[in-house]
């Protein structure tokens, strides 16, 4: 069967060895740095111009999505609250039939 191998840990010594320490040399300055790179000019893009009748366009968008998206959330409310009033006339009903049959008896 296929064993996984598992690494073994190093066992510490107790020696600790310093790091090697470097002397400090002259350091002779280069002729010349090469000059940056020119940045490559970025992509120029069409300006969106709003015109009085986009501005409008976009003001008419927007409301008809804000009414549309408001009719929706209102309607969904009152669907849950109908259910909710469905539910209780219900158990009003059943109670009161489950009470009347107990009396009969």
């Amino acid at each position: 069967m296929l064993r996984p191998k598992i690494p073994t840990m190093p066992t510490p010594t107790g020696v600790i060895t310093p790091p090697a320490v470097v002397e400090p040399t002259t350091v002779i300055p280069s002729t010349a740095t090469p000059p940056p790179a020119p940045a490559a000019p970025g992509v120029s893009r069409p300006v969106a111009q709003l015109t009085p009748g986009t501005v409008l366009a976009l003001v008419g968008g927007g409301t008809a999505v804000v009414l549309i998206v408001g009719a929706v959330l209102v309607s969904l409310l009152l669907a849950v609250a109908i259910t909710g009033l469905s539910v209780a006339v219900v158990a009003v009903v059943l109670r009161s039939l489950l009470a009347s049959e107990t009396r009969r008896r």
